[in-house]
């Protein structure tokens, strides 16, 4: 540990390293494009290149990949060996243009109908603002992914132009507020990583886990969570181990993982690492869950980043932590001592009400997801209506603004435990409110929606936009204001009183805040298959396209990619459900069925009351029969959703009948698990599986 200053980021083409290696003019050049936002020529990617491989070889690196993050969710990689032939040996070379440019095939990932099966040709293009890195002997490039035609394919391409929206509006704000020092704004992320580990023995035996990351199946055991014993509980050794390794691989990576701890739920964790730009942030919390998977399995366990991997206790998400920051340190959602002050701070924090208002929708949408659908509404996990929690002094604030009242302020308060030797400490000036979707905790945004398995970047990209949206409308109307503090006062008193519908500082789980949202006219849409379909909605494809982020075709090629993935992924389980009743479970329970028919049989011969295997018998009859007639209804289901070809009327269908039929199902089998013997029951059950992991 003396030494992981030195450690960190040793494993990363990061500045210090390209200091180091790159010729003076050359890194002066590189990093001067980076900030004014040029193209880089192929001459200093030519050095850039040479520098990179002779780096990544004396490190031991064999290969360079370019690394990008496709529509799928996850990485894609396509690795090239440093070797270019040489009479009859080889050299290890690697040029600019192989750096800049690579070339997948692009008709093999999903594509929403932008690329055909036999129009194979996409490019992957170097992000130079997100640092190369060398992972299992092959240099790392971070890339963009685009076809042929020039379509954005991936995850990051839409990020980076919303970043630089964002930008471009932030900077004609703070420019009227005299800030003409700032020449960037940049979003930063931390991205609150939670996950379940369970024996990785144990997860070889569960077809469910193995092909779709969630039990389907499983009883509830005698005790879940409901001591509240593994919340912050002491970290069990084998975990422990497993959380020091994971640290020790991010940091080599530069991914600043700083806090960790056991979450709510037996077998669930947490990860949270220091904020950095949205871009970066996004690259590195899709290692982290790369990261996650490698070093749990070293370990002997299987770490499951489903967001409902058991039924009956807590989900685990991604709590995306939001804020903007300027190249010259400023954090613009930092309300500084006195709020009501901070003109300037407030102007922002009206924008981000007013976008999360009038984009509902789209924060709902971007949180969509058939794993989601399972954890959002309790248990930690706030409901599918979008509202805002500011806390008191916030909104007393921004209720005397709107009103144009005197605001006293709330009484600052010294904390008194009640044992004079312990010390005194001032409490905040508000709670925190964990059922909300979208709280402000102190300096940023919490978006608490998102799902474990999630890729930040799709997220990031919606609040940078919708942002964007509203600080052009904000700069428009003041840059043209005669008296700009008069406007500014307008302004801010007008978006409060037009958009404060949003905020809600109460619990988000009552059933009165669901009626009450209604009334104020508030989203509510339970499940992601009537989301997904209004990504396309001509409001919203009016707002991506004014600010460059999707083209109409992009937009509507994810529509169609989360529509297809929602369908796909109820399909895997649901013929994974089938699957493990027809071959196990209806099996098993006849098995055990006819041993005590055989016991029954014999007690009977020599004059035993039998009543006992008889009743029992009965019961596993019954529920053999209800899985058998469950499965053939989940079955007609799923092959009835074929019929479909709209894919919105396909989504529903799924929502609708095969999900219910995929409960019903479930509901037979779990009656049905308790009473036959753990021995005999096919697969590990939920107490081994939860508590699998011992100390």
């Amino acid at each position: 540990m003396e030494k992981l200053p030195e450690m960190f980021g040793t494993n990363v083409f990061g500045d210090s390293v390209m200091q180091k290696r790159l010729p003076h003019d050359t890194y002066k050049a590189f990093k001067r494009t980076l900030a004014q936002g040029e193209s880089l020529t192929r001459e200093i990617a030519d050095v850039v290149a040479s520098a990179m491989k002779d780096w990544a070889v004396e490190k031991g690196a064999t290969h360079y990949t370019h690394w990008f993050q496709p529509m799928t969710g996850i990485t894609a990689e396509k690795h090239d060996a440093f070797i270019s032939p040489v009479g009859d040996g080889v050299i290890m070379e690697f040029s600019g243009k192989e750096l800049i440019r690579g070339e997948p095939d692009a008709s093999s990932f999903p594509s929403g109908g932008i690329r055909a099966t036999f129009e194979a040709r996409g490019y992957t293009a170097w992000d130079p603002t997100s640092y190369a890195f060398i992972k299992d002997a092959t240099l790392c490039i971070p890339t963009a992914f685009c076809s042929y035609t020039g379509e954005a394919l991936d995850k990051k391409t839409p990020l980076l132009r919303s970043m630089q929206a964002l930008n471009a509006q932030a900077i004609r704000i703070l420019k009227l507020f005299g800030n003409d020092a700032v020449k960037r704004v940049i979003p930063t992320v931390g991205a609150e990583q939670e996950y379940f580990l369970v024996d990785l023995d144990l997860f070889k035996r569960r077809p469910d886990l193995i092909y779709t990351g969630r039990t389907l199946f499983g009883a509830q055991p005698p005790k879940g969570q409901e001591l509240d014993d593994h919340y912050f509980g002491v970290l069990k050794p084998r975990v422990s181990a497993f959380m020091k390794d994971l640290d020790l691989e991010l940091w080599k990576l530069g991914v600043p993982a700083k806090t960790e701890h056991n979450e709510a739920a037996p077998a669930q964790h947490e990860l949270a690492p220091i904020f950095t730009s949205a871009n970066i942030a996004t690259d590195h919390n899709q290692l982290t869950m790369e990261m996650m998977k490698k070093i749990a399995s070293r370990h002997g366990m299987a770490c499951l980043l489903s967001e409902k991997p058991f039924n009956g206790v807590n989900g685990s998400g991604k709590h995306n932590n939001w804020s903007m920051c300027t190249d010259t340190g400023v954090n613009l959602l930092e309300p500084g001592a006195s709020p009501i002050e901070n003109a300037q701070f407030l102007l922002f924090l009206t924008a981000v009400i007013r976008a999360v208002d009038e984009h509902q929708d789209l924060l709902r949408i971007c949180a969509a997801s058939a794993g989601n659908d399972h954890r959002l509404g309790g248990n930690e996990a706030p409901p599918a209506i979008i509202s805002m929690f500011l806390g008191d002094e916030l909104t007393g604030i921004l209720s005397a603004l709107e009103k144009e009242d005197e605001y006293s302020g709330i009484p600052k308060r010294e904390m008194n435990i009640g044992v004079n030797f312990m010390p005194r400490f001032p409490s905040d000036n508000t709670d925190r409110n964990r059922t909300s979707p979208f709280a402000f905790t102190g300096n940023k945004f919490e978006f608490r929606m998102l799902g474990s398995s999630f890729s930040v970047a799709g997220p990031n990209t919606v609040l940078n936009t919708i942002v964007a949206d509203v600080l052009e409308d904000f700069a428009n109307e003041l840059e043209k204001a005669r008296n700009f503090t008069g406007a500014l006062n307008t302004l801010i008193r007008d978006t409060i009183r037009e958009h404060k519908r949003i905020i809600f500082n109460g619990n988000n789980y009552s059933r009165e805040w669901v009626d009450e949202a209604r009334e104020r006219g508030l989203l509510d849409w339970p499940s992601s298959a009537e989301a997904i379909a209004h990504f396309t909605d001509e409001k919203n494809i009016r707002l991506f396209t004014r600010h460059g982020v999707y083209t109409e075709v992009e937009m509507k090629s994810r529509r169609e990619i989360m529509l297809e993935t929602y369908c796909k992924i109820l399909r895997i389980e649901a013929l994974t459900m089938l699957d493990m009743a027809s071959r196990d479970i209806i099996p098993g329970i006849l098995n055990y069925s006819a041993k005590l028919a055989g016991d029954a049989s014999i007690k009977a011969q020599i004059g035993i009351d039998d009543s006992l295997e008889r009743k029992l018998c009965a019961r596993l009859s019954k529920l053999s029969s209800c899985v058998d007639e469950k499965s053939d209804s989940l079955r007609l289901a799923v092959e009835s959703a074929n019929e479909y070809t709209v894919l919105e009327e396909k989504a529903k269908f799924y929502r609708e009948r095969v999900f219910a039929a995929m409960n019903e199902l479930r509901e037979c089998v779990d009656m049905a698990e308790p009473l036959v013997p753990a021995k005999l029951w096919p697969y590990p059950n939920y107490g081994s599986l939860l508590f699998s992991i011992s100390d």
